[in-house]
């Protein structure tokens, strides 16, 4: 059975991760080991790092060499089959609430990506407008709009579209993919949905039945026009560990409806500009980078609002040096600077006091910039056509090739 804990009856003061909530106690950094401890899920080491590397015959993602992907669940059981010779499938998703994506919201699709092209394998993308309908009180038409503005940005990214399907659900649920949220309904009580999810009596109906929905992508069999007679593919999920009560719901139930369980790989979350205490929030424009911002946008916030480490002087600076755990450009540019040799030499030079906050701004800003207008060139050349073809019902004869 999954470790699955009941969210009313933590102590007020803990860490609050869940779908739509991240906080660290007191305003703190969030506490992961903790979290890992909670959740019942297990750390992914080095050893996993250089498995995937022999198996793939290429070099790790950056988010896998450095540890933005830390956690993982029957990792071990997707790389055991793999190398057996058997396939898999991936599964992320987005819940569509903005106009546009921020760096956050990125860093799942770009790692899985990369897991697509490493193990050569299929993809399904799910864009909850129905979730985000109902949780932010958006309606059913600006919902969809944004789904397919998002589904944009996500196509930006790269994906094979001999290999990838993105559905919303609106358009989506229903046959196949409706019986599977049926069969997971009827295994999950409502005081179990309650002690995962912290639902509370003013929580509307629709949240409640919504977990279902999240669930069983994790089925093969929820998509006959991919995986017909395919009931036996393993499923991997790259997704932030926010995400991970729910897929302790379907891991829990999915023994019991004929499945194998999911397998997960859980990411860190990306601090805000302002300090770790939690991830960016689209409802804090200054506390993101977002991939419509500017130059000057980027060089604003990071000049403006990056939470450092340096000491408040020059002179202090130089003698004590800058603390590296709480240093906001340091930690994005151990996201997104990929040469690991620059990034060891400014952890250095920071951190002993020779190299200044202004310098390694200037160096994080140069990195999101490029980041940001290649994402933004990409994105332009998506058409509406393109969307289209992407989130189209059709088989993917060369998915495993």
């Amino acid at each position: 059975m999954e470790k699955i804990e009941d969210k009313n009856q933590q102590p007020e003061e803990e860490q609050v991760v869940n779908p739509w909530e991240v906080s660290a106690k007191d305003g703190g950094k969030i506490d992961y080991d903790k979290l890992i401890d909670k959740f019942g899920c297990q750390r992914l080491d080095q050893p996993f790092v250089d498995r995937v590397q022999r198996l793939t015959s290429r070099p790790p993602h950056v988010f896998l060499r450095r540890g933005v992907f830390f956690a993982h669940r029957d990792f071990n059981d997707i790389l055991d089959a793999y190398e057996r010779g058997e396939k898999f499938y991936l599964y992320t998703g987005r819940g569509p609430s903005s106009e546009a994506l921020h760096l956050g919201h990125l860093i799942p699709f770009m790692f899985t990506k990369y897991l697509q092209d490493a193990f050569k394998v299929p993809l399904v993308i799910q864009l909850t407008d129905d979730e985000k309908c109902m949780w932010k009180n958006l309606s059913v038409e600006e919902s969809q709009r944004l789904a397919r503005e998002n589904a944009k940005d996500i196509i930006a990214c790269g994906f094979d579209i001999s290999k990838t399907f993105i559905f919303s659900d609106f358009d989506y649920v229903g046959g196949a993919f409706y019986k599977n949220m049926v069969k997971v309904a009827k295994c999950v009580t409502y005081n179990k949905v309650v002690g995962i999810f912290g639902f509370t009596g003013e929580d509307h109906i629709g949240k409640v039945s919504f977990p279902p929905v999240q669930a069983v992508p994790s089925f093969p069999s929820s998509f006959p026009h991919l995986f017909s007679g395919k009931d036996y593919l393993r499923c991997l999920i790259p997704c932030a560990i926010d995400q991970d009560p729910y897929f302790r719901m379907t891991r829990d139930v999915a023994p019991r409806i004929g499945y194998h369980k999911p397998a997960l790989i859980e990411s860190l979350f990306f601090p805000a500009l302002q300090g770790e205490n939690g991830k960016m929030s689209a409802s804090d424009p200054n506390s993101a980078i977002y991939v419509t911002d500017s130059a000057k946008d980027i060089k604003y916030k990071v000049n403006k609002h990056a939470f450092t480490g340096g000491q408040e002087s020059i002179e202090k600076h130089r003698q004590y040096g800058a603390n590296l755990e709480v240093d906001i450009p340091i930690k994005y540019l151990s996201f997104f600077l990929e040469d690991d040799a620059e990034l060891e030499h400014i952890k250095k030079e920071y951190g002993a006091g020779r190299m200044l906050t202004g310098e390694v701004k200037k160096r994080l800003t140069e990195v999101l910039t490029e980041l940001v207008e290649r994402h933004r060139r990409a994105r332009a050349a998506v058409t509406d056509e393109m969307v289209d073809a992407f989130m189209a019902v059709r088989p993917l004869p060369n998915m495993f090739d």
